[in-house]
C-alpha cells in the first residue's frame, strides 16, 4: 500500500471507542424503550381518568345535571328529578371507582374466579353458599316502585358510562387483568349488584361468629383432660362479662317516645323522670386526674378498639359554644385502597315531595344514596351494634336428611357452577337446613367444629343428646344469620336521607335491619337522639354464645324484638350520647342482646373527655376532632404501674422500662415510650397465652386487656406460670417480656431508645384489595401506596388496629372521620382514608391520606353558594339529542 493509499483509508476506531459506541447505542436503545414504555404506561393510566369539566351528552337523562367538584375531587350533583339525580350518581361513581364496583359485585355474587382464576374458587364456593346475591335479588323484587326506580336509575347511569369506554379506558386494572384474562368484559350493572354490597358490609359487621367459633375450637382443645365445668370456667376467664359497674352503657334509661305512626311528639327527659343514680353509674366514670402516669395507672382502666367497630357521639347544644348540637362519627373498618367510602352530595335543584333530596356525606361506590351524613335538617352517624345476630347450629345429618325433633327431614339442595378464568368450571352443591346454609366443609374452622361437636355442646353444661345411631354419626354446621333473610336496609338509606325530625329518623331506623347499627341523631331544632335498629333475634333455649343443637327446635329463634321495644334515647339529661360498640343497656333489659360487647373502655374515655372539656368551657367542633384523635393507651398505664417494681436485666432493658415512668400514655407517632409500651404488651400477651403447650387465643386486644388487668391484680393466678418459657410467676413473666421487648425493638429500630418511634413501627401501607397483593412487585408498585407513619393503636379512641403476634403495622382504621356542626353545615369537617378516586396515579387517589394520619379534617361546602365558590371543576351532563 502506497503512502497516498494509506492516508486515504479510513482509520479503524480503537476497541475502547468501539465498546463506547456500542454501549451508547445500547443505552440509547434502552432509553428509547424506557421512554416509549413510560409514554405507553402514562397513556394507559391517564386514559382512564374521568372527564370532570365541560359537558357530556348521555342517553337516558331528562334534563341537565351539574357535577361540581372541589379541590379534593369530591362531587356535588344537582338535578331536577330523582331519576336524573341517581342516574348521575351512578355515572360519577363509575367515573371514579368502576373497577372497585366491578370487583365488589364479583365478590358479593361469588364470582371472583371469573376475574382472577382458580385461586379464588374456594372463596367463591363459600360466598355462593351464603347466597348474598340471591337475597339481594329478592330484596329488589320486594321494593316499592319508587325505591326500585332509584336503583334502576343508578344502574342506568353506570351503564351509560360503560357504554362510552371499555378495557383500560375504564381503569388501569383492566389492562393488567387483560394480560392473564384477555376475554374478560364487564357486564352491565344491575340493581341487585348495588343491594348485594350491603350484604358484604353486614358480613364485615356480623357480630360474634368468630368468637363463637374460637370458643368452640378452644372448648374442643380443653376437653382433653378437663371436665365440662373446668372448660366453662376457663372460657369465662378468657371471655369475661361486660364490666357494667365500671364502663358505660349507651342507653342507661330508655326514653318514652310515641310508637311509630302516631302523631305525638317525643318527650325529652325531665328532672322528675330522670333517675340520677342510674345515669351517673352508667355514663360517667370518675377518672383519676393526676400529674403522675404511674399513679393514674392504678385506676382500673383499659381500652379496646382494634378490629371492626366504631366511635360515634352527639352532644347537645346545652354543652356547646354555638348552642347547637355537634355530631361526630368514625367507623372502624379494614384498611382498603381505595377507601371503602365515597364522599358525595346529592341535591335536587328544588326540594319538593317529588324530588326530596338535599343530602351530603359518605356513600359506597356501587350503591345509590348517602349512608352516613346530613341533610338540611338532621345529621346521623353509625357504629356497629355488636348485638348477636349470627348463630351456629350443629346439625345431625344422615345422607340427604337431617334430624329435627326426633324425625328425619330432607336437606334443601341447590346447584351452582363456578366459572374459572383460564380453567374448568367447578360444580357446587349447596345444602341447607331450616337454620340456613351448611358451611362446614368450606372452611377449616367450621369443619373442625363439625368433626368434634361434643366439646362445643358440653362447654356450658350437659350435652344435648343427638338423635339416631351414634355409630359413624355425621355432623355439619349451619349458619343462622339475619342478613340471609330478605330485608329493607336498601330502602332505609333513602328514608334516612329525607328524614326531617326524630320520628322520621326512627321510621328510617325501623327499616335499617341489616347490618345492625347504633344510630345517633341531631337536628337543627337542637334535639339529639339514639335508636337501636336492626332485626334482632329472640332466642329460645340458648343464647348463641356457643354452637347449639340444630336437632332440637327449642334452640331456634322464636321471632324478632318489636321495634318499639328497642332501646331509644331522646334529649337525655347528660347532654350527650356516646356509642363505641359498648353494651347498649344493662342486663335487666327485657330481651337478650349479646354477651360479646366491646368492653366499653373507648366509650368511657370519650364520655370522660366530653365531660372534662365541657366542665372547662363550652364544647366546639375542634374539641370533637381532638377527641377523635385521642391516643391514650390505658393498658400502657396499667403496664407502667406493674413494671415500676420489676427488676430487669441489662442496661438497655432498664433504660427502656424507664421510658414508661414519664410517658403521658399517648400513642403519638413520634413517641419512643409508645413504641416500647406496645411491644412490651405484645410480648407479654404472647408469653402468657400463646407460648404454651396448649396455646390460648390472643385475638381481641380489648378482651385481653380485661383479662390481663385481672391477672395483674392476682399475682398468684396460675396463668403467670408457663413452663414452656421457664417462667414461675408474675414478676418473672413481666421481666422476661420487658427484656424481650427491648431485644425486639432494638432489632427493628436500633439500640438508642430515644430514637424509637411508634409511627414507623405502626405504619400503614395502603394495599389495593385486588392487584396490590398479586406477588408481582412491579404490579403492586402501580397500585399500593405508603407506608405512612400512624399514631393511635389497638386500645385507644384513635383506633388504628394491629394484629398481636403478627405485626405492629396498622390493619384496621377509622375509615373516615366527620364532625357535623348543626349550627353551620358549611363548617362541618370531613376526611377519609384515601381519596375520591380509585384510579392509580390520579391526583385524588390518596390525597387525603396524609391529613387522615395527622387527624386533619377540612370543611366541605354544603350550601349552594359555598359549593359554587369551592368548585374547581364543573361537568354538565346533558340529554343526548
Amino acid at each position: 500500500m502506497t503512502d497516498s493509499q494509506e492516508s486515504a483509508a479510513p482509520s479503524r476506531p480503537s476497541l475502547g471507542v468501539r465498546i463506547g459506541r456500542i454501549a451508547f447505542l445500547v443505552v440509547a436503545g434502552i432509553i428509547v424503550i424506557a421512554v416509549a414504555a413510560a409514554f405507553f404506561i402514562t397513556w394507559t393510566i391517564q386514559r382512564s381518568f374521568p372527564q370532570t369539566d365541560g359537558s357530556v351528552q348521555l342517553d337516558g337523562l331528562k334534563a341537565e345535571v351539574t357535577v361540581q367538584r372541589d379541590d379534593r375531587g369530591i362531587p356535588t350533583i344537582t338535578a331536577d328529578s330523582t331519576d336524573d339525580l341517581f342516574y348521575a350518581e351512578g355515572f360519577v361513581h363509575a367515573q371514579d371507582r368502576f373497577f372497585e364496583m366491578d370487583f365488589r359485585r364479583h365478590v358479593t355474587s361469588g364470582r371472583v374466579a371469573e376475574m382472577f382464576g382458580e385461586s379464588q374458587a374456594a372463596t367463591d364456593a363459600f360466598l355462593r353458599t351464603l347466597g348474598w346475591r340471591t337475597v339481594a335479588e329478592a330484596e329488589v323484587e320486594a321494593m316499592d316502585d319508587t325505591t326500585r326506580g332509584y336503583y334502576e336509575a343508578y344502574a342506568d347511569g353506570v351503564n351509560a358510562y360503560l357504554a362510552s369506554r371499555s378495557g383500560a379506558e375504564l381503569s388501569l386494572e383492566y389492562a393488567v387483568i387483560g394480560l392473564q384474562n384477555p376475554d374478560y368484559v364487564p357486564e352491565p350493572w344491575e340493581p341487585a349488584d348495588s343491594v348485594a354490597w350491603l350484604k358484604a358490609m353486614a358480613w364485615d359487621l356480623r357480630g360474634n361468629i368468630e368468637d363463637e367459633t374460637e370458643r368452640s375450637l378452644l372448648a374442643a382443645e380443653l376437653s382433653d383432660g378437663t371436665d365440662a365445668t373446668g372448660t366453662a370456667d376457663v372460657l369465662a376467664k378468657l371471655y369475661p362479662d361486660y364490666p357494667f359497674d365500671e364502663n358505660p352503657v349507651i342507653v342507661p334509661r330508655i326514653s318514652t317516645v310515641p310508637e311509630l305512626g302516631t302523631d305525638a311528639e317525643p318527650a325529652a327527659y325531665s328532672p322528675a323522670e330522670s333517675d340520677g343514680e342510674v345515669q351517673q353509674a352508667n355514663t360517667t366514670i370518675e377518672w383519676q386526674e393526676t400529674s403522675s402516669v404511674i399513679e393514674a395507672a392504678s385506676v382500673l382502666v383499659g381500652g379496646v378498639g382494634e378490629g371492626i367497630g366504631s366511635n360515634s357521639w352527639v352532644v347537645s347544644g346545652a354543652l356547646t359554644e354555638s348552642g347547637m348540637p355537634l355530631l361526630a362519627n368514625d367507623p372502624h373498618l379494614g384498611a382498603s385502597l381505595p377507601s371503602v367510602w365515597y364522599q358525595v352530595q346529592l341535591k335536587c335543584s328544588e326540594v319538593t315531595e317529588a324530588c326530596p333530596f338535599d343530602v351530603g356525606g359518605f356513600s359506597f361506590s356501587g350503591l345509590p344514596g348517602i349512608v352516613i351524613g346530613h341533610n338540611q335538617k338532621i345529621a346521623w352517624g353509625f357504629t356497629n351494634l355488636t348485638t348477636d345476630v349470627t348463630d351456629l347450629y350443629i346439625e345431625r345429618v344422615e345422607g340427604d336428611q337431617y334430624w329435627r325433633d326426633g324425625a328425619l327431614v330432607p336437606l334443601e339442595e341447590s346447584s351452582e357452577t363456578i366459572k374459572v378464568a383460564g380453567g374448568d368450571d367447578i360444580d357446587l352443591t349447596i345444602r341447607s337446613t331450616v337454620h340456613g346454609p351448611i358451611i362446614s366443609g368450606l372452611t377449616d374452622d367450621f369443619t373442625a367444629i363439625a368433626d368434634d361437636p361434643a366439646a362445643a355442646l358440653t362447654a356450658e353444661g350437659d350435652a344435648p343428646v343427638a338423635p339416631g345411631s351414634q355409630e359413624d354419626a355425621e355432623y355439619a354446621v349451619s349458619l343462622r344469620w339475619t342478613a340471609l333473610d330478605p330485608g329493607t336496609a336498601a330502602t332505609a338509606i333513602f328514608a334516612l336521607s329525607t328524614a326531617q325530625n326524630f320520628d322520621d329518623f326512627r321510621h328510617a331506623a325501623s327499616l335499617f335491619d341489616v347490618p345492625a347499627q347504633n344510630l345517633i341523631y341531631a337536628d337543627t331544632e337542637g334535639n339529639i337522639g339514639y335508636q337501636t335498629p336492626g332485626r334482632l333475634p329472640i332466642r329460645g333455649a340458648g343464647d348463641g354464645w356457643m354452637p347449639q343443637p340444630g336437632w332440637d327446635s327449642s334452640y331456634d329463634w322464636t321471632g324478632f324484638i318489636p321495634f318499639d321495644e328497642l332501646p331509644v334515647s331522646y334529649n337525655p339529661n347528660s347532654g350527650y350520647i356516646v356509642t363505641a360498640n359498648n353494651a347498649i343497656v344493662t342486663d335487666d333489659y327485657a330481651y337478650f342482646l349479646s354477651r360479646d360487647w366491646d368492653y366499653g373502655y373507648r366509650a368511657a374515655r370519650i364520655a370522660h373527655l366530653i365531660e372534662r372539656r365541657a366542665a372547662a368551657a363550652p364544647l366546639t367542633a375542634q374539641d370533637m376532632r381532638e377527641i377523635q384523635m385521642d391516643n391514650e393507651m390505658w393498658i400502657g398505664k396499667q403496664l407502667a404501674t406493674a413494671m415500676s417494681d420489676v427488676e430487669v436485666s441489662g442496661a438497655g432493658p432498664t433504660e427502656a422500662v424507664g421510658l414508661l415512668t414519664s410517658w403521658d400514655a399517648q400513642n403519638a407517632a413520634s413517641s419512643s415510650a409508645a413504641a416500647y409500651a406496645n411491644v412490651l404488651w405484645s410480648n407479654l400477651v404472647q408469653n402468657i397465652f400463646a407460648e404454651r403447650e396448649q396455646p390460648l387465643p390472643i385475638d381481641g386486644q380489648g378482651r385481653l386487656f380485661t383479662v390481663v388487668a385481672d391477672l395483674l391484680e392476682n399475682p398468684s393466678d396460675p396463668l403467670w406460670v408457663n413452663e414452656q418459657i421457664d417462667v414461675d410467676g408474675m414478676e418473672e413473666m413481666l421481666a422476661l417480656s420487658a427484656e424481650e421487648a427491648y431485644d425486639e425493638l432494638s432489632a427493628l429500630q436500633g439500640t438508642t431508645v430515644s430514637r424509637w418511634n411508634w409511627g414507623d413501627l405502626h405504619a400503614i401501607t395502603l394495599t389495593s384489595d385486588t392487584l396490590g397483593s398479586s406477588g408481582i412487585a412491579p404490579v403492586e408498585a402501580l397500585f399500593n401506596r405508603g407506608p405512612y407513619p400512624v399514631s393511635g393503636g389497638a386500645s385507644v379512641v384513635n383506633a388504628t388496629g394491629w394484629e398481636l403476634g403478627t405485626s405492629y403495622a396498622t390493619t384496621t382504621v377509622p375509615s373516615m372521620r366527620m364532625v357535623v356542626d348543626l349550627s353551620d353545615f358549611d363548617a362541618s369537617t370531613w376526611n377519609h382514608l384515601t381519596g375520591a378516586s380509585g384510579h392509580a396515579f390520579d391526583a385524588h387517589y390518596t390525597d387525603q391520606t396524609a391529613d387522615w394520619a395527622a387527624g386533619i379534617q377540612k370543611p366541605w361546602a354544603y350550601s349552594t353558594k359555598a359549593v359554587k365558590a369551592a368548585a374547581v371543576d364543573t361537568l354538565v351532563l346533558t340529554p343526548a339529542g
